[in-house]
């Protein structure tokens, strides 16, 4: 048998290095173990068509979210007002459309723009006046939380808009955001098909386009980024609405399937974004991570959800299990980031060996 060759080590070597540096092999793993786990526990209802099926519902508006907040993450900054976002789309189309006599389509239009509108003053204010994009969403999270259930009460007298069903135009808009489809015996939702779209949309962009690269750059070091001539300010800008407008999207996919849009739909999910996208590989400090791997961390969110109602467990140990999911995530991505800079820094080559003089012999 030949002996292996130092070449063939270090290609083996090489190899693990580079799948163990990928951002989303942390949560592969653990979106792997998760399922395995719930499906030992509920062998009859967990590991089949129905059971993914379930599992995907949840997974896939979240999935949409992570993967926007994934993208900004990469790009150095945070926006905690996305979760709310998705609430106030919803009410600001109900009440247009329901109270105001709005046409339903137009409504649609003016809460996309409105939703535009936030992420540009959110990424304006934040690369204009230097404050952490923490301080500045946060804001606007609490000015939204603020509005939406004060002027849903003033108009509705409650608080939440009913009636959105009775508009026509509604089954048509229905059907587009998220309806009901049947696959393989098991029922899907259409936001499963946007999920997958802009999944893929989002990954060929960061990978494999010049603002994949100066998303990546501006996250990385925002100066060098603008030495090298980068648009810096306009990549964090078109970031912020990008995740306003997924907001939207999430909103009306919501607004449409309960019939209605409650004032606190989407409070405290902002969170729950960031987990995914953290789970996923995304470094809070940025420049670094992926949409696919934070598209998964919404799958590792989906299989915990679902498994511990298959299981009959309390669903209040769920946000325990998110948190320790969080830490053990931050972990492995310290980890996985270490190995990606020993996979990209050249060794550098060992130093010759001086040249022994011998001494001359006796004549």
């Amino acid at each position: 048998m030949l002996a292996k060759t130092d070449d063939d080590r270090r290609i083996r070597v090489g190899l693990f290095r580079k799948v163990v540096a990928s951002p989303e092999i942390g949560a592969l793993v653990g979106a792997a173990v998760v399922f395995i786990f719930f499906s030992l526990i509920s062998p009859d209802v967990f590991p089949n068509i129905v059971g993914l099926s379930r599992v995907l519902d949840p997974a896939a508006t979240l999935g949409i979210m992570a993967v926007a907040v994934g993208l900004l993450m990469i790009g150095g900054e945070f926006d905690l007002s996305s979760g709310v976002m998705t609430g106030t789309t919803g009410l600001l189309v109900g009440l247009l459309a329901v109270h105001a006599g709005v046409n339903l389509w137009v409504a649609i239009v003016i809460s996309f723009a409105f939703a535009m509108l936030v992420g540009f003053v959110n990424g304006y204010m934040v690369v204009k006046t230097k404050l952490p994009s923490f301080i500045i969403t946060l804001a606007t999270f609490f000015v939204f939380r603020g509005v939406n259930v004060g002027v849903t009460r003033l108009v509705t007298n409650q608080v939440r808009v009913a009636g959105i069903d009775t508009i026509p135009g509604f089954e048509l808009a229905r059907t587009l955001f998220d309806t009901e489809f049947q696959f393989a015996g098991a029922t899907f939702r259409t936001s499963l098909i946007w999920w997958i779209v802009i999944a893929l949309i989002a990954s060929w962009i960061l990978l494999r386009t010049k603002v994949g690269s100066w998303i990546f750059a501006v996250g990385g070091n925002p100066d060098a980024a603008r030495a090298s001539g980068v648009p810096v300010k306009a990549v964090k800008i078109g970031l912020f609405m990008t995740t306003a407008g997924a907001a939207w999207l999430v909103g009306m996919m919501t607004a449409f399937r309960l019939r209605s849009a409650l004032s606190s739909q989407g409070v405290g999910q902002e969170f729950v974004f960031i987990i995914a996208a953290v789970i996923g590989g995304c470094r809070l400090t940025g420049g670094y991570g992926s949409v696919i791997g934070a598209s998964i961390g919404a799958m590792i969110f989906g299989i915990t959800r679902v498994g511990i109602t298959f299981a009959g467990w309390d669903t209040d140990w769920f946000f325990s299990f998110l948190g320790i999911m969080l830490l053990v995530a931050v972990l492995l991505n310290t980890y996985t980031q270490k190995k990606a800079a020993e996979v990209h820094t050249p060794k550098a080559p060992p130093e010759p060996e001086p040249v022994r003089s011998h001494p001359e012999s006796p004549s």
